[in-house]
Parts: structure tokens; C-alpha cells; sequence
């Protein structure tokens, strides 16, 4: 089973920036245990879901030609927690991009207001390139992930025909 940290984009400028909405609910498996009686949503998955924001964001600069990968946290800072019931955003912006990396930043928001920053840098690994145990396709952008994106994208089609 794979973890999916962010429900929709709600913006998405390709190349550039894109934001991403989770919201955070008792149903999930992660809250049950995590503090018995006080459950929180704890920094360490806001920093997937930003990285699957911005994860998405650098596949798609490249088409989605190689597996991207988060290879390093320079910077996490975070002044609240997530509770059942409250609705995070992903604010993220792709800062460079080459053919071995990428290097993304963004911000937290909890209910619009904002509680954390984070800085991260992204690996490209071709598919069945120099790292064998890396699998030929299907790795990093699986179907789940590449719904959300095609998600964004026909709900904004629908807003403009509508116009």
C-alpha cells in the first residue's frame, strides 16, 4: 500500500509552482495510535505530502521521464500540529531544475494560517538506469499520483468551458 499525504491540487502552473490541500481526518489509520487521546497529524507527514506537492510538480516539469526521489531535507520548521478536522495546504515552488535534480521550497498552511517552511532537494533516476534495484516504471509516479494531477486538470477544463 502506498501513502497518498495530499487529496487535491488546487493550483498548478507547470514548471513553477503548485499547491496541494490535505485534509486531515480521524478515519485515518496514522491518527489512531499516534498520542492516544490527543490525535495529531505530525510534522513528519506534512513534509511528504509538501514533498509529494513538489514531487509532482518536478516530475512534471521533465514529463514525467524519470523517477523522482527525495534525497535531502535542507530545512523543516514547523510552530503547530495538525488535528482531526483541520485542513493543511501545500504551498510549493520548484526553484531549479536540472537533469540530476531538482531543488523545491515551500510553506505549511493550517486553516490558512501558516506553520511551517520547507526546503528540499529531489534526485532523477532514470528507470532502469544505474541503480538496479530501482523498478523499470511505475515507481515514483503511480497511477494514484498521476490521478490527482489529471484530477486538477479536468476540473479546471470544466471551469473553462463553463465560461
Amino acid at each position: 500500500m502506498r501513502w497518498i499525504w495530499i487529496d487535491t491540487f488546487i493550483d498548478f502552473e507547470p514548471g513553477r509552482r503548485a499547491s496541494a490541500i490535505k485534509n486531515v481526518t480521524l478515519a485515518e489509520e496514522c491518527l489512531r495510535d499516534h498520542f492516544p487521546g490527543y490525535a495529531v497529524f505530525p510534522p513528519s507527514l506534512m513534509i511528504e505530502g509538501m514533498a509529494q506537492t513538489a514531487g509532482i510538480l518536478a516530475g512534471e516539469a521533465r514529463g514525467f521521464s524519470e523517477n523522482v526521489i527525495l534525497a535531502k531535507i535542507r530545512k523543516a520548521r514547523f510552530d503547530d500540529y495538525a488535528r482531526p478536522g483541520d485542513r493543511l495546504r501545500y504551498d510549493a515552488v520548484l526553484e531549479s531544475i536540472d537533469d540530476r535534480g531538482a531543488v523545491a521550497g515551500g510553506r505549511v498552511y493550517l486553516n490558512d494560517r501558516e506553520i511551517g517552511q520547507i526546503d528540499l532537494m529531489f534526485s532523477h533516476v532514470a528507470a532502469g538506469g544505474a541503480y538496479p534495484d530501482i523498478p523499470e516504471s511505475g515507481f515514483v509516479f503511480t497511477e494514484q499520483f498521476m490521478s490527482l494531477l489529471a484530477g486538477f486538470r479536468g476540473s479546471r477544463a470544466g471551469k473553462e468551458r463553463e465560461r
